[in-house]
């Protein structure tokens, strides 16, 4: 659908000798741009998302610490969220994960821009049910020697968004344990892995 509206658009403003520019307002502008994240070998990085389907709500959180090694958590959610508190809950959820992991310096990403322009403290918190949220991520981030929380466009944060995805509408009894995901990477098919060996009737202490 986006990609249609976006052809819609041109075909509905050509190019001619009476074009004029626009200025329409996109606010999903800044996809187009590259931010590149310096590497910091102290800094530990965290990533969040929710996700509400009908089938439930779920959050995603990916803590990398600064050795590279990747720690992802999910967690389903059974009590009423919006967008935004399931969004805070997965902050909430990393920061503590950091902090039981004796975490300094940490840079916290998220996709949702609102909670990160409240976290920094740039935007003001009015909905009654964020506030307390709000707080909770004030005061944690207190017990860091220095927290920075950045947007990013959602298409660098898709693992949480999978881990969220996941959690939401996977259904399971809350007393089952799922282990972690392994992720593998295959560059060969799976019938190259097939080896058939002839059999060798020669004494191990013979000559090839």
């Amino acid at each position: 659908m986006k990609a249609q509206d976006l052809a819609d658009h041109l075909v509905e403003n050509p190019v001619d000798d009476e074009y004029q520019p626009l200025s329409t307002y996109f606010p999903d502008e800044e996809v187009n741009s590259d931010e590149v994240i310096p590497e910091d070998t102290k800094t530990c990085k965290i990533f969040f998302d929710g996700a509400i389907n009908t089938k439930g709500v779920g959050i995603g959180v990916i803590v990398i610490l600064p050795t590279g090694q990747h720690y992802p958590a999910t967690a389903r959610l059974q009590f009423f969220c919006t967008n935004n508190t399931t969004e805070y809950e997965a902050c909430i959820m990393g920061i503590n994960m950091a902090i039981d992991m004796d975490v300094e310096v940490l840079l916290i990403m998220g996709d949702s821009n609102l909670i990160i322009r409240q976290a920094q403290g740039e935007w003001e918190t009015r909905d009654i049910k964020l506030i307390p949220y709000r707080q909770n991520v004030g005061d944690l981030s207190k017990r860091f020697k220095s927290v920075e929380f950045r947007y990013i466009p959602r298409f660098h944060n898709e693992l949480t968004d999978v881990l969220a995805t996941l959690a939401a509408m996977l259904l399971y009894p809350g007393n089952v344990r799922i282990d972690l995901l392994e992720i593998q990477i295959w560059e060969r098919h799976g019938f190259c892995n097939m080896v058939e060996v002839e059999p060798d009737v020669q004494p191990w202490y013979h000559d090839i």
